[in-house]
């Protein structure tokens, strides 16, 4: 659990991108250096599902609403604080979603962050992901997939064309009226490591070897997220592309 003491600068870019082969954006992402209530610093990638004006609104919803009631903590443990928010965002927007049905079935991925001295606090719900990144590249975050589920029980092979063809379908979200539960994980950072955390749109367009490379040959945040971006671009773009990058020094 966090300690509580002075944190070390934090440093952060993202960007969030159409891609080449959609209309709309149905990703959101957020990120504050600064305090946001008790966290000391928040990073958030949501991506969206639903037919198009409804995936965006799950996402950008989710974040708004739950970096609103995150800003308004006080005291409390710091994951209790993040995992009841979480929650209680997912009621609301299961609420708006009964009241607008032509929003129903909406819903979003979250995966988000907050660094606190040495180590990251880390919550996850559905396919993005969080990486974290030294010397080596190191998936932190488990997909919440069909496929991964099937991979686990060993009935199929990570890659295969059975697990490519149906890696999107997932198994946990933001907006499920039969609630949401996040995993949630506790990092050490080291000093030079980075945080990767983006949506599917990055992480299915290149490999986690050319990601690693970008990131070490970056010549500082801002170039390297718009470097992983054009990359995922230039690989096809099929999907919304967010990046985030995050620099704990």
């Amino acid at each position: 659990m966090p300690k509580g003491g002075e944190q070390k600068k934090v440093e952060a870019y993202g960007i969030s991108d159409k891609g080449k082969q959609r209309n709309i954006n149905q990703d959101t992402i957020y990120y504050s250096t600064e305090p946001v209530g008790i966290l000391q610093n928040l990073f958030i990638v949501a991506d969206g599902m639903g037919g198009h004006a409804s995936g965006d609104f799950a996402s950008r919803y989710t974040v708004e609403q739950l970096v609103s009631l995150l800003s308004k903590t006080k005291n409390g443990s710091l994951i209790s604080q993040i995992d009841s928010n979480i929650r209680l965002v997912n009621n609301m927007l299961v609420r708006y979603a009964a009241e607008n049905l032509d929003m129903y079935g909406m819903g979003t991925t979250l995966v988000m962050a907050t660094f606190e001295e040495n180590t990251a606090y880390v919550a996850n719900i559905g396919d993005s992901r969080l990486y974290l990144v030294g010397e080596t590249i190191r998936q932190i975050t488990r997909d919440h997939s069909y496929v991964e589920e099937l991979v686990s029980n060993g009935q199929i092979k990570r890659g295969s064309e059975e697990y490519n063809r149906q890696k999107n379908v997932i198994t946990r979200a933001v907006g499920n009226p039969a609630g949401v539960t996040a995993d949630y994980f506790e990092i050490d950072i080291r000093e030079g490591d980075k945080i990767l955390m983006c949506s599917d749109g990055l992480s299915n367009m290149i490999s986690d070897e050319e990601m690693l490379y970008i990131i070490q040959n970056g010549y500082d945040l801002k170039e390297t997220v718009k470097t992983l971006v054009d990359r995922a671009n230039e690989e096809g773009g099929t999907d919304n592309i967010s990046c985030l990058l995050i620099k704990p020094l």
